[in-house]
């Protein structure tokens, strides 16, 4: 069978998003390609959030156009996903929450337990397959989340603030599982307030202000030397988080 086309990159032009009078992201023209594991940065309403679900599809752009390299067509398994800071668990068990996105995907009956035990393995889950998925701790809801989203093979995984009210052993845990699946070949773009994280998992940095991109640039230069001065006002701590 021929491969898919790549869905990437995916082209932003002068995308706006606006709530009444109140513009959240404004005029942004940005490229994501394959690679590098972006990082999205700014303070409280930059718009990093809205940028994501505009990306992903979950808002439409007030203005602007948002264009994907090879669009989905309809009957094909989805080849993006995304992951929230408090996930929607279905009321089933673990295992059946990943089944039931695998069926939604068109992903053979026969075959979707054998990929749904293997996703939860590995995010460490499989002793936990027949828990019901609401019982379990935020850490390991948040781990079947990432679970379900992998088990799809998305080329492109959207994560935001996946690890924001977890406690620092499930956000190593969460984070090990985001490399992972970068490892494995899936576009990584998250956004996060863990400047740490945005060190250990980020190759590139967007750092939003105000809905503007101000500055993009490869992890490490941003964080020693940001070009913008709002980033680096963020960085001393002189802008709200």
């Amino acid at each position: 069978m021929r491969a898919p086309t790549s869905i990437l990159p995916l082209c932003l032009e002068d995308v706006s998003f606006a709530v009444g009078e109140r513009s959240i992201v404004d005029r942004v023209s940005l490229v994501l390609d394959a690679g590098p594991r972006t990082i999205i940065l700014g303070p409280n309403g930059a718009g990093k959030s809205v940028l994501m679900r505009l990306c992903h599809g979950l808002l439409a752009p007030t203005s602007g156009r948002i264009e994907w390299a090879s669009p989905e067509r309809p009957g094909e398994r989805r080849r993006q996903a995304m992951v929230f800071q408090r996930p929607v668990m279905l009321r089933r068990s673990a295992v059946a929450n990943i089944e039931y996105a695998l069926g939604i995907a068109g992903v053979l009956a026969v075959q979707r337990t054998r990929q749904a035990r293997d996703a939860l393995e590995s995010v460490g889950l499989g002793h936990l397959a027949e828990r019901p998925a609401r019982v379990l701790s935020g850490g390991e809801q948040q781990r079947l989340a990432l679970a379900r989203a992998w088990a799809l093979r998305p080329e492109v995984l959207f994560l935001d603030e996946p690890t924001a009210s977890l406690d620092p052993g499930a956000t190593a845990e969460v984070e090990r599982i985001i490399a992972a699946i970068h490892a494995a070949g899936t576009k990584i773009v998250m956004c996060t307030h863990n400047l740490g994280q945005a060190r250990r998992l980020g190759d590139e940095i967007l750092f939003l202000h105000q809905g503007r991109i101000v500055e993009r640039a490869p992890a490490e230069r941003f964080f020693r030397e940001p070009r913008s001065h709002e980033a680096a006002q963020f960085l001393e701590g002189e802008l709200p988080w």
